[in-house]
């Protein structure tokens, strides 16, 4: 990735300054697409209603919706270890995912990939906004969406920027998440909200009683899992790293705000 798509400085979260993130990610295609997109649907929702309290609940009603989406696409979709499996599959997979657990600093596989974010968006969005509200509805529903995934972004850069959030709700976002990175994967699927987690049983507050997972920066796909699945090895052009590079990073205790 060519540094000057971002800020002209660098694309490692562990060196960039609130600013520079800030800048990047209003620059970053994906983030400009999915704001236009948003803006065309709000106002084809507009043009489209005949109900104004309907078309507001088709909106409103992907807020309760999408912590759901989020927690199972992360949990039994990113995290699926039959993705690295398939030659057919390997190559999203570790572009979705895998990429992001071997380093999660680096910002340009922080993003989700637009070939699977967004038909999943309008997956999740239009039938069910059309459903409360026929074609405005769809179009509300889609553009409240792509503003939740766009706070979603945004939520999981701060989450590894070398950075502390003034906010408790963040900073403790930002632990949270952390800790799935670097203590345990197989819990805090949450990003933006946990309470699904606390929900299905996967939330940990503390990484103190929660044991450490030997799969935490491979996902399941250590050096046996290469050799008998070569493909992600393949395209990383190296075996997978049990943790992540150094350079420019932070330690995992300092992120996790646990010292």
């Amino acid at each position: 990735m060519n540094r000057s798509n971002w800020t002209g400085r660098s694309s490692d979260l562990g060196r960039m300054s609130l600013q520079d993130l800030l800048q990047a990610f209003v620059r970053t295609r994906a983030i400009q697409l999915y704001a236009a997109l948003a803006l065309v649907s709000v106002t084809a929702a507009i043009f489209l209603t005949t109900a104004p309290s309907r078309t507001a609940l088709a909106a409103f009603v992907m807020v309760p919706v999408y912590p759901f989406a989020e927690y199972l696409i992360h949990r039994f979709i990113l995290h699926n270890r039959a993705l690295y499996r398939s030659p057919s599959t390997a190559a999203t997979w570790k572009r979705i995912h895998f990429d992001h657990h071997q380093d999660p600093r680096k910002l340009e596989v922080l993003f989700g990939a637009v070939w699977t974010t967004l038909p999943t968006i309008l997956v999740l969005t239009i039938p069910l906004g059309f459903t409360i509200d026929g074609a405005a509805g769809a179009m509300a529903a889609f553009a409240a969406g792509l503003l939740l995934f766009i706070n979603y972004e945004l939520c999981h850069c701060l989450q590894h920027l070398n950075y502390t959030p003034r906010s408790a709700i963040l900073k403790r976002m930002k632990q949270l998440h952390l800790a799935h990175h670097f203590h345990n994967e197989q819990g805090n699927f949450g990003i933006v909200m946990f309470w699904v987690d606390r929900l299905f049983g996967t939330f940990y507050g503390s990484v103190t009683a929660t044991p450490r997972s030997p799969t935490t920066f491979n996902l399941g796909y250590d050096r046996s899992e290469a050799a008998r699945y070569p493909w992600v090895a393949e395209l990383t052009g190296a075996l997978p790293k049990e943790r992540p590079s150094e350079p420019g990073s932070t330690s995992p205790s300092r992120q996790m705000g646990t010292s």
